[in-house]
């Protein structure tokens, strides 16, 4: 890129549980409170932005284009134009990249981006042959009519359509992301072991960090009972205390007979959404803006979908080629955690020169990740994985990291749904 651009500040709202503390709470009423807390944190003018971008997946039907929904319930004029984009698990990157894109090429100057998710907010549908049944009812024109189409009603009519699975299901392949995960652990001989020890590693490095007040800077707490009072502060899906023997004890989930993936080692489903401010450098400089950090470069790159779990290492690959850097110049990596075995065969795959030459078309492995900064402060096996939203919460956790350890290059990547991978390399100073 011929500049960096900068990000002023971002801030994320705690991540529940799906199902849980937030389920009350609409993606657009949960993104609005994260946008105003960010805006009003820089204080700039809500006038003065150019545009409101925000990454969501599951799009809910009463919010068509979340974001100018999110974008006037936070507080921005009518004037400020807002819109929506979507690449699955990496749609919060995108709105920042889409944003960045726009501020490269002239098109504005200060950019809201973010991501949201309500899992919990994602719908169960009729199945077709209900769906037909109501259609048959609407269309009867007299009783008689109306009671032979209810003759043909079955239990099997009230079989639910779960969206949500849906949704992490590839419509290409058949595969339930979970799958994929098996996949790459059968290619790369990944034991249950091996996936149980990361995920209690997750767990135990997001306690400690919680504790110790990390994840605070970071967080925009949000009222999620105004008549009772009740404040969530921190995120929930950490397990205090976990240990192997809990882990070991659940069963495999998606493979039920040979697998390995369980719930334990697998990213948890959550709500929560997350924001950055966005201008370019020589602007943060130009109104005397001192940035969290910088977007140096970004790349996404494609993949067999049935493996999606390795985009890092396709994407990563690119952006070392872009800029001309080695995996030694990165002082701090943040891997979404999707699944515990997604990450091992990205270890494996990024250190090994025979899958470099055979799958990224290069002569030498892309460099072994160092695990003392891989995830340090725990990922989406401990903290959940609101798909529209984590590509933005790795931007700011990674900038937040770096500017704590005194550090000044990180790269924030993670794998897409579908096949697809994204990096970032980010700088601070």
């Amino acid at each position: 890129m011929r500049e960096r651009i900068a990000v002023i500040d971002g801030l994320r709202t705690p991540m529940a549980k799906a199902s849980g503390k937030l389920k009350n709470m609409q993606a657009e009423s949960l993104c609005a409170h994260v946008v105003s807390e960010v805006a009003l944190r820089v204080g700039l003018d809500f006038d003065s932005y150019d545009e409101v971008i925000i990454g969501n997946v599951a799009q809910p039907a009463h919010a068509a284009n979340i974001a100018r929904v999110i974008a006037l319930k936070a507080g921005f004029g009518e004037h400020v134009p807002a819109y929506t984009v979507h690449r699955n698990c990496a749609s919060g990157m995108e709105s920042i990249t889409t944003a960045t894109d726009k501020i490269l090429s002239g098109r504005g100057e200060i950019y809201m981006a973010g991501g949201v998710e309500s899992m919990s907010n994602i719908p169960i549908f009729f199945n077709k042959k209900m769906s037909a049944l109501f259609e048959g009812l609407f269309r009867s024109k007299s009783f008689i009519e109306k009671i032979k189409t209810l003759s043909h009603f079955t239990p099997s009519h009230l079989i639910p359509v779960v969206g949500l699975m849906q949704g992490l299901t590839d419509p290409l392949t058949g595969l339930n992301m979970g799958n994929t995960a098996e996949i790459l652990a059968q290619d790369f001989g990944i034991s249950r072991r091996e996936q149980d020890e990361f995920a209690l590693a997750s767990h135990s490095k997001a306690e400690r960090a919680q504790k110790d007040g990390i994840f605070a800077h970071e967080i925009a707490p949000i009222i999620r009972n105004a008549q009772r009072g009740e404040i969530m502060v921190d995120d929930d899906g950490i397990r205090h205390g976990q240990n192997m023997e809990s882990l070991t004890k659940l069963r495999p989930f998606f493979d039920k007979r040979n697998g390995t993936v369980t719930a334990g080692n697998s990213s948890q489903i959550s709500d929560a959404a997350a924001a950055v401010v966005l201008m370019s450098e020589s602007k943060a400089k130009e109104m005397g803006l001192t940035p969290l950090g910088y977007v140096k470069e970004y790349a996404y790159a494609g993949l067999d979908p049935s493996r999606m779990g390795l985009g890092p290492a396709y994407s990563t690959a690119k952006i070392l080629e872009m800029t001309g850097m080695k995996m030694s110049d990165i002082e701090l990596i943040e891997l979404n955690e999707a699944f515990a075995a997604q990450v091992i065969a990205n270890l494996a795959a990024f250190e090994s020169k025979k899958y470099a030459q055979t799958h990224l078309n290069r002569t030498e492995a892309l460099g072994s990740i160092d695990t003392n900064i891989l995830n340090v402060n725990g990922g989406g096996i401990a903290l959940g994985h609101p798909v529209g939203m984590t590509g933005t919460r790795l931007v700011i956790h990674t900038l937040k990291e770096l500017r704590r350890r005194n550090k000044n290059v990180g790269l924030a990547t993670l794998c897409i749904g579908g096949g697809q991978g994204a990096s970032l390399i980010l700088e601070v100073e």
